[in-house]
This record gives structure tokens, sequence and C-alpha cells, in this order.
């Protein structure tokens, strides 16, 4: 296995930069051992059976990016600089770990202010260029007052190509959304509207919620020519023991584990390593799905187009098959699908 055998070319007017409308409008590309079919989110009914289960990831994304200026007093007057900050993960005590853009002009105790209510107060460096910052405002508080001056952080290929805006707040956020903590969107789920959720629940296809914290690390390419060599980030995960009776009872019963997004599946094979069966599980997580993987309760995935040479074409690679996955992605760069966090979907049924 060689990171060259999940490389594939594709277009840069097949990126999405922003979601059709409604959220299930967008194109579903149907992948079985029989073939691809083209249809639409909306049509995802057709393609499900009463007794089968979506398991939801339920997390909610942070407007976790800032734009803040640095003061500082000198012998030859003040000096200002702006500095951007990328909220990245919580720690104990509102120390949060953070992109801080240029990091060479804060130094260690310095103060950088975001409005007239936030500010934050870098208290150490990482060997991986991260921060460590003390924020002034903690938990509901932080989090109104991220809703007020934070953007979205978008993913790079995004945000290389526009700004985050007003309706990325709403775009790149679940439907379902409620457990706050990520900084990127399990995107698969942004193709949810409510009319969908209620045709799906009409046709007695249950649902079940798990979170999965999606972290900055999700973007970062694959640089090792051994995939197996690459070194995951940890996400922090839980199943409650609700959904693990839910799964367990769907499979008895003869349904169909589908989780929706690469972040749910990872998730519930994490908690399924141990036995084989889904147990509750509250705690981080760094599986690597590749090639050669064993699953134990996914039946099928709805996901969304993935970057080449990434984490994520590798485990749906292992799901449907390299070979597979390659003629699947060629289908869907011929058919013209839209790519990435605001493209099209896809359901994967390995069968």
């Amino acid at each position: 296995m060689q990171l060259s055998d999940f490389d594939f070319d594709l277009p840069d007017d097949l990126i999405a930069t922003r979601p059709v409308r409604p959220r299930s409008a967008a194109r579903l590309l149907v992948a079985s051992r029989g073939g691809e079919t083209d249809a639409h989110v909306q049509d995802l009914p057709r393609f499900l059976r009463p007794g089968d289960r979506l398991v939801l990831n339920d997390t909610k994304v942070l407007p976790a990016r800032l734009s803040g200026i640095r003061s500082r007093a000198s012998t030859s007057g003040s000096g200002t600089a702006r500095i951007e900050v990328t909220l990245l993960e919580p720690r104990p005590g509102g120390i949060w770990s953070a992109l801080v853009r240029p990091l060479r002009k804060v130094r260690d105790g310095e103060v950088i202010a975001f409005s007239d209510r936030l500010s934050a107060r870098l208290i150490g460096r990482e060997p991986d260029n991260t921060a460590r910052l003390e924020l002034n405002l903690t938990g509901s508080d932080l989090e109104a007052e991220l809703g007020r001056s934070g953007a979205m952080p978008l993913p790079p290929y995004i945000a290389a190509r526009r700004p985050a805006d007003a309706q990325d707040l709403t775009d790149y956020q679940s439907v379902f959304a409620r457990r706050v903590g990520a900084v990127a969107a399990p995107t698969a789920s942004l193709h949810f509207d409510a009319p969908l959720l209620a045709a799906l629940a009409e046709m007695e296809v249950g649902f079940s919620h798990v979170t999965l914290h999606v972290g900055a690390g999700t973007f970062l390419s694959v640089k090792v020519e051994d995939p197996r060599q690459h070194r995951m980030h940890a996400e922090w995960g839980e199943v409650s023991e609700t959904t693990a009776a839910e799964i367990a009872a769907t499979r008895a019963s003869g349904g169909r584990i589908v989780p929706v997004g690469t972040t749910a599946l990872r998730l519930i094979e994490t908690a399924a390593r141990r036995t084989g069966r889904v147990e509750p599980w509250a705690a981080p997580t760094d599986i690597f799905i590749y090639p050669g993987f064993t699953f134990h309760t996914t039946d099928a995935l709805m996901t969304n187009f993935h970057l080449p040479r990434s984490t994520l074409i590798m485990l749906v690679s292992a799901l449907m098959g390299t070979d597979r996955i390659r003629a699947i992605y060629a289908h869907a760069v011929t058919q013209r699908y839209r790519f990435f966090s605001y493209g099209d979907a896809s359901l994967l049924i390995p069968g």
C-alpha cells in the first residue's frame, strides 16, 4: 500500500465553496456492488429500508476563528499587530490550544483583544507551533461571544477562495447539532433538513446520536509514502448507553447500521473494537481506518467526496475496496459532482 494508491485528478471547478439550497437538493451518488446510481439526497428514503438506523454526529461547530489586536508599549511608542486565531481544543481552566498567526509577533504573557468582551493571553507554545491561550470568558459566556465575534473555521480549500461570512454560521452547522466542541463540521450531516428527517422517520428508519468533536487535524494531509506510518490526530467522542443499545437492537432485528459521515463511522468502530459490538464509550479516539481494516458494525456509509491522499479517502477505500473507490470517484468527476465540505454526497453500500 502506497500513498499514490489514493491519488486522483480533481478539476478545481468541482470544489464547492457554497452549499446548494435546500440542503437535501444536493446530489447523491449511490454506489453498491451493482454499480452507480445518480440521485439526490432527498431520494435517500428510496435506498434505505424500514428498520435501518442512521447514526448522526450531533457535535456543534464553534465560530472559532477570531481576528484581534495585540498591543505593545515600547520606548518608541505603542505598537499594534493584527493577529488571527483559530481555537482548536479546550483545556481545563479556560485554556485553549490554538493556531495563532503570526505567532512570532506575540510574546508570552501578551494579550490579544478580539472585542470589548473577549481577549486571550498567550501562556505558552507547543512543538507543533500551536499556542496555549488563556481566555477571559468560559462556558456559555464564551459561546455567546464567539457567536458575535467569531467566524466559522472553514476548511482551507474554501478559505483560500473566499472569507467566511454570516451565511456560514448557518450553512456550516447541521440541523441536529447540539453539543459544542468541534472546529470542523461533520459535513455529510449538512445535507439533512427537517423534511428529509421527517420522511425517513415516517418510513421507520431509526436515528441514533453520537458525538465526535471534529478537530482541525481532519484536514492534515498524509505526508509519508507508506500510509501505515501516518499518525492520526485524536478527537474526543462519546457513544451513550442508549445509542449502543439501539444499534444492538437494530442489528439483532436485521436492520442496517448506516453512519452519516466518517466521524460517526470512526466513533462507532472505535466503540466496537474491544468486543466486536458497539459499547458505551467516552474518550479520545485516534482510530485510523485504511484497507485491510475489519468493520464490526458499519453496513453502509453516507459521506461527502474526500481529498486525494487523505485519511478519509483511505477510509472509504477500506469500506468499498481501493479499485471500487477509484471507479466511484471517476464517475463522480465525469458526472461533475461537487466535492468536499460544501459538496455533494455519496451512499456507499459494500454489499
